[in-house]
């Protein structure tokens, strides 16, 4: 229920952006606030992921009934009481790290419940709310460090490419949808959504140089961004053709990309 896999990489990539957005004799300072903060990323992703069983259960009767609600295995209401439980005591303990922390994840926590209540139903809108919960990994990494000036272009970029990535899975995904869910491709046809899922990727390749130009990050940056940003360039054009191979190769820009930022930070 918890997805542990999420949880712990959720937890790594604080731990990236922390070191990213700082000098390592920083992180070193700083490695208490570091450590919490990963503490409070992997308990808050296990209470979301929690209270998305609990919404989701009926749902997952049918579609996932080997998850533990469905099966028996976890009662409802517990469910809901862990989830409660756990994105409470994450936002508590963002107060530790400080205000801004506490910021993040208080936002973070107002924009999970809206997707649950209210957003999940609306494509678009919907596929924003995981682009923010994606991009404030790397806010609250930034945070812990007093790194924001680098962590909000790393967020912002983020933010861009997950979701041109959502965009394009819910193209792949649109023989699949209901009418519960009603996905941008839905509205406006797998083409026209593509576009937008290409104009949101083609924004991230524009905004990629900032970093190197504003002089945050060192000169190792260029080459590997270069790399980053031809695979985001082709992920833009192939998944028209070709979502499932879009979506991939968007993932895998991500990790070279961050790879980039790395290198660019540390040396």
């Amino acid at each position: 229920m918890f997805r542990l896999g999420n949880c712990v990489m959720a937890a790594v990539a604080t731990l990236l952006s922390a070191v990213i957005c700082s000098d390592p004799e920083v992180v070193f300072d700083r490695a208490s606030d570091v450590a919490l903060s990963m503490v409070i990323v992997f308990v808050f992703i296990a209470g979301g992921n929690s209270l998305n069983d609990y919404f989701d259960r009926d749902l997952d009767r049918a579609a996932h009934p080997s998850r533990p609600i469905p099966n028996g295995v976890v009662r409802a209401r517990s469910a809901l009481a862990l989830a409660v439980a756990m994105l409470g005591v994450a936002t508590a303990m963002g107060w530790l790290v400080g205000m801004l922390s506490f910021a993040i994840v208080g936002s973070s926590l107002a924009i999970m419940l809206s997707y649950e209540l209210l957003l999940k139903p609306e494509g678009l809108v919907g596929n924003m709310a995981i682009s923010w919960l994606t991009a404030a990994l790397f806010l609250f990494g930034g945070a812990a460090v007093d790194g924001m000036q680098l962590a909000w272009i790393l967020a912002a970029l983020a933010f861009l490419v997950s979701l041109g990535r959502e965009i394009v899975k819910d193209v792949q995904d649109i023989g699949g949808d209901t009418e519960t869910r009603i996905t941008l491709p839905m509205r406006v046809g797998p083409r026209n959504a593509g576009a937008v899922a290409s104009v949101a990727i083609a924004a991230a390749v524009v905004l990629s140089p900032a970093p190197y130009l504003l002089s945050l990050v060192s000169a190792w940056y260029v080459p590997f961004l270069a790399v980053a940003d031809t695979l985001f360039i082709y992920s833009a054009m192939i998944h028209f053709a070709d979502p499932e191979q879009g979506q991939k190769a968007i993932k895998l820009a991500m990790i070279v990309a961050l790879i980039a930022f790395l290198f660019g930070g540390i040396t």
